[in-house]
């Protein structure tokens, strides 16, 4: 008896690239796609209905939930689909939200044909598949801890790096003007630097906030 096929749902807001993941990942013997959703609420619905294995999820839709939120509301449920990311996005901005809300891999757009199908049975295995760049800076992460900005710490740097002050990034975030002072001067001194224009030139050097 041959193996059931691996079910696709593929869900980013762009139908072009829909078309190409389905064009690549259809000629893969085992892998069949049977669905599609276009926004993060969509790919949570259609994924709770129990007929996926691996969801192929966007990070950012052009209106409404994100794709790390979805990834999150998915993977809550018993039983729920693995979520593999596919996104343009390598920054730690983008990659640990996605993990942290428990998807199991992520590769960028970029990747070969042959690594996207062979990450796509690793996520439907239960293991992980990182892109090298986004391994590489979890390991950079883990190795120099010191240097590493938490997540509340890339949140309000990424607001200060649209130009945002900072009494609007406690707004946005829902903390007090004094508590985004601590936290800036918490990673001024991680990156050793002494102003809000060489923290954010330095975090995007290192690929901490997206450019």
């Amino acid at each position: 008896m041959s193996e059931s096929p691996v079910r696709l749902l593929l869900a980013d807001d762009h139908p072009v690239v829909r078309a190409g993941l389905r064009a690549v990942l259809e000629t893969e013997p085992g892998l069949t796609v049977v669905a599609e959703a276009a926004t993060a609420e969509e790919a949570i619905t259609r994924a709770a209905l129990g007929d996926i294995d691996v969801v192929l999820m966007d990070l950012r839709f052009g209106k409404g939930m994100g794709g790390a939120e979805a990834t999150a509301r998915i993977t809550a449920r018993p039983g729920a689909p693995r979520v593999l990311i596919v996104t343009t996005y390598d920054s730690d901005a983008d990659t640990l939200p996605a993990i942290e809300a428990g998807a199991t891999g992520y590769l960028l757009k970029d990747a070969p044909p042959e690594d996207l199908a062979a990450a796509v049975r690793t996520a439907a295995a239960g293991r992980t598949t990182l892109a090298p760049t986004v391994a590489d800076r979890l390991m950079h992460r883990l190795r120099t801890p010191a240097t590493a900005l938490t997540r509340r710490e890339t949140e309000v740097l990424a607001l200060v790096a649209e130009g945002l002050s900072n009494q609007t990034v406690g707004h946005r975030l829902h903390l007090t003007e004094g508590t985004v002072k601590s936290h800036l001067a918490r990673i001024y001194a991680k990156l050793d630097v002494d102003s809000r224009t060489a923290a954010v030139a330095a975090a995007t050097g290192l690929g901490l906030i997206r450019r």
